[in-house]
């Protein structure tokens, strides 16, 4: 958190060190609740509307109802953009079951809580993400869509945070997640891409990945340039042999991978992914102009 962020809870924006929620609100005491990261460039929000159907499928999911409108939400979403210090960065949206009573019973809780953080982001303790990053391949396996459905982007991210101690233990920037099976599945905070012979490969989503937004624009570009692209299921052995390695997220953007375990990229980069990254930049100055 940084001294400029700022927080919109009960329809009031307030610098974030001010907001605050109840020790009762079942988000914290039991993570549950659903929540999107957005980015904004320009003043304008990218992507709003896929975030806010997979907020609004989320939160169904779980049987969450949300207690303001789409519209309001957009509203306060812009609000919150026009007061904060910088026209170009990160929101969290958090939708919690709301205050009830101790015990895991979401029927005890009768008003669901939804608040806005503006604020920077540092999705990896790396000085210059465009060196690439580091991966390590994580004991920590994926929960399977049979306990909990990856398309929920719920508030329990224990999961995900297990892999990333490991990674963090291991000197390394990020953890890679497989799945039970052994396939690989996503980062901690991110969708994977590889390019190999000339395609770009990603996960298929029956691997239990969460099905990211970056994801499916970056999916598009390549479609969009001529660039084959498949939806597969892979090995740590697969990237090993690939010529290059990013990975996508709303709070990565775009990030090279420059070593997976004890496995280095060494060889010539290949012009896919510097054009695919060039592209998604453009996307995003068309989409968010200047107001």
């Amino acid at each position: 958190m940084n001294n400029h962020a700022l927080c919109w809870i009960n329809q009031t924006i307030k610098p974030a060190a001010e907001a605050s929620i109840s020790v009762f609100d079942h988000g914290l005491l039991y993570g549950d609740g659903v929540f999107e990261g957005l980015r904004y460039y320009f003043g304008k929000t990218f992507m709003l509307e896929a975030h806010l159907e997979r907020l609004w499928s989320s939160a169904q999911a779980i049987g969450l109802e949300l207690p303001y409108s789409r519209q309001e939400i957009t509203a306060a979403i812009e609000q919150l953009i026009e007061q904060y210090h910088s026209d170009s960065g990160y929101l969290r949206l958090v939708v919690t079951r709301g205050q009830g009573s101790l015990g895991i019973d979401p029927g005890k809780c009768a008003n669901p809580s939804l608040f806005i953080i503006a604020d920077e982001l540092s999705v990896m303790n790396v000085t210059d993400l465009s060196q690439g990053v580091s991966l390590h391949v994580s004991r920590t396996r994926r929960s399977p869509a049979e306990c909990l459905d990856p398309k929920i982007k719920s508030m329990n991210y224990l999961n995900n945070i297990l892999a990333r101690i490991e990674a963090n233990q291991a000197g390394m920037d990020e953890a890679l997640m497989l799945n039970l099976d052994g396939y690989v599945c996503e980062g901690s905070v991110d969708n994977l891409f590889i390019v190999s012979d000339g395609v770009l490969k990603t996960p298929s989503l029956d691997c239990g990945l969460l099905e990211g937004i970056t994801r499916a624009v970056v999916i598009d570009i390549a479609i969009g340039l001529g660039i084959p692209c498949e939806e597969t299921r892979l090995v740590v052995a697969d990237l090993e042999r690939a010529e290059e390695c990013f990975l996508s997220g709303t709070g990565a953007e775009l990030i090279p991978v420059r070593q997976i375990g004890a496995h280095v990229f060494d060889r010539p980069r290949t012009s896919l992914v510097p054009l695919i990254m060039h592209t998604f930049k453009e996307k995003i100055a068309e989409h968010c102009t200047k107001r």
